[in-house]
Formats: C-alpha cells, sequence, structure tokens
C-alpha cells in the first residue's frame, strides 16, 4: 500500500533509458495509468523521498499516510504535536525534521495538536 512506497525521481529514469530528466517529465506529462486501485497520473508515481534510519529511503506519500495512521490512533485528550510525530516516526526508521512533518500533515489537511484538540472536545459535547 501507500506506506510502502519508495521514491522514484525522474533522474533514475532518465538515467537508465539515457535522456534528459525534461525529455522524462514531458513524456509523462498529461498521461495515466490504470492500477487495481485506480486511475493515477503518471506524474504521481514519480516523488521525492526521506532517507531511513537503516538507510532505506520513504517517499514523501509513505510518510504522510505514516502521519496519518499516527493522528488516528492518538488520545483525543492530548493530541500528538509536531516533534511527538517526528519521535514517533523515528522510531519507526524514519529520519525527518519537525518542520518536514508540519509540512506533511498541513499537505494531507491535518490541523496541529491545538487544532485537533478543540476539535475533539466539540465532538464530544
Amino acid at each position: 500500500g501507500e506506506e510502502f512506497l519508495r521514491p522514484l525521481v525522474l533522474r533514475q529514469i532518465a538515467d537508465e533509458i539515457g535522456v534528459h530528466e525534461s525529455t522524462v517529465s514531458r513524456s509523462t506529462a498529461n498521461k495515466y495509468v490504470e492500477l487495481p486501485t485506480g486511475v493515477i497520473e503518471l506524474k504521481k508515481l514519480f516523488c521525492s523521498g526521506v532517507k531511513g534510519l537503516y538507510g532505506e529511503e520513504y517517499a514523501a506519500q509513505a510518510i504522510q499516510c505514516k502521519i496519518r495512521r499516527l493522528v488516528a490512533e492518538e488520545d483525543q485528550k492530548k493530541p500528538f504535536s509536531d516533534q511527538a510525530l517526528t519521535d514517533l516516526l523515528s522510531q519507526e526508521g524514519v529520519l525527518i525534521a519537525r518542520r518536514t512533518v508540519s509540512k506533511y500533515r498541513e499537505a494531507i489537511k491535518i490541523g496541529s495538536s491545538r487544532d485537533r484538540k478543540r476539535m475533539y472536545s466539540e465532538e464530544r459535547k
């Protein structure tokens, strides 16, 4: 699933087939692929990555999926801060800065710990 994606950059493909990165970029523009999970744009297959603790790399989408999972499992009375999420991810082998966690959290439309705490308390009323 998405949590196990590995990064793939245009440069890797370009080097493999002996062309410039821009050629690969133009070739994949406005093209789609059908997967068992649905149709996606080919460009979605290319993503940056983050180094792991043991040398492996994680795709940005995989880290975002891990953040979603951690937030879904958190104690609603005491939501995880970005630093706590960073620490939990490092326990899973993902070395990532707190500000990157914040950026990824915002990208997947998850509020800050303060916003989530407020949201959870309103849900209980």
